[in-house]
């Protein structure tokens, strides 16, 4: 699922990871959580400042993770739910005072929803808790595995906006897995094209769509997306059925005849009469 894949976070920085279905986006966040297992040292390493990660085992790894489907425990209210992990350690003193500092940093509401069980909540409430129960471990590195999927539209650039917000609060490393351009731009303060268990290209939404790395990602990014036009190169330009588009481009000035593509956004073509 992963091919070769070599990324450096930086500390506090927010990474959107983005790609179409398969690529290996989950896989890559779950290597990181521990939750897939490096067990041959030819399979890699996974490094956390000066620690090693690699053969740590996911508890002692101080990673918050929001899943696509929430994961609570049905049966405990959301108070409970938050308080799981500390009950698991044997540290049920520091529950009340844990919850009621992220119950304010959640903001306006948040505290009505601690004595109610999952099904009694809706999904952008579930989302909500899902987060503070991640955030109230007091993590290391936040990862979020899609976690707007579920959510409508006018719900989800909501919600969108309250992570954001704990994020940049918060400064804490976050890997955020996403199929969504728009919620890759709005996250991550640098975006990772993942296809076929490769990164593509790493850099701001900005980088990425004025200058894509292949053509992959020149159709990938953007909605709508670039259009590709088979051509020819030749005299600094590329030639499409008879069409000279003059480029000045020194790379095809020593490629006249060999075939290539002219990219062209769809903000940058303007109709006009036929002369």
């Amino acid at each position: 699922a992963l091919d070769g894949v070599d990324l450096d976070i930086k500390d506090g920085e927010s990474i959107a990871i983005l790609g179409p279905s398969g690529c290996g986006k989950s896989t890559m966040l779950r290597v990181v959580a521990g939750l897939i297992m490096l067990d041959a040292p030819n399979q890699g390493e996974i490094e956390y400042g000066e620690e090693d990660w690699t053969r740590m085992n996911a508890k002692e790894r101080r990673v918050g993770i929001v899943f696509q489907n929430y994961a609570l425990y049905p049966h405990m209210h959301s108070k409970k739910n938050l308080g799981f992990f500390f009950k698991m350690h044997k540290r049920e003193e520091e529950v009340d005072e844990r919850v009621e500092i992220v119950s304010k940093m959640m903001g306006v509401g948040f505290d009505q929803l601690l004595d109610r069980r999952p099904k009694a909540l809706s999904g952008g409430q579930q989302q909500r808790v899902a987060i503070a129960r991640c955030i109230v471990r007091d993590p290391t590195v936040f990862l979020f595995d899609e976690p707007l999927s579920n959510l409508d539209a006018k719900l989800r650039t909501r919600t969108r906006v309250e992570i954001k917000r704990l994020l940049r609060r918060f400064n804490i490393t976050t890997v955020y897995v996403t199929h969504d351009q728009t919620e890759a731009q709005a996250m991550g303060d640098r975006i990772v094209v993942m296809q076929a268990g490769t990164i593509q290209q790493l850099g701001t939404y900005r980088e990425i769509y004025d200058n894509p790395a292949n053509m992959f990602v020149a159709g990938f990014v953007g909605a709508p997306p670039m259009n590709l036009i088979a051509g020819k190169a030749g005299n600094g330009g590329v030639d499409v059925d008879g069409h000279f588009f003059e480029l000045r481009n020194e790379s095809l000035m020593n490629a006249s005849g060999d075939p290539v593509h002219l990219g062209v956004r769809p903000e940058d073509v303007s109709l006009s009469h036929q002369q």
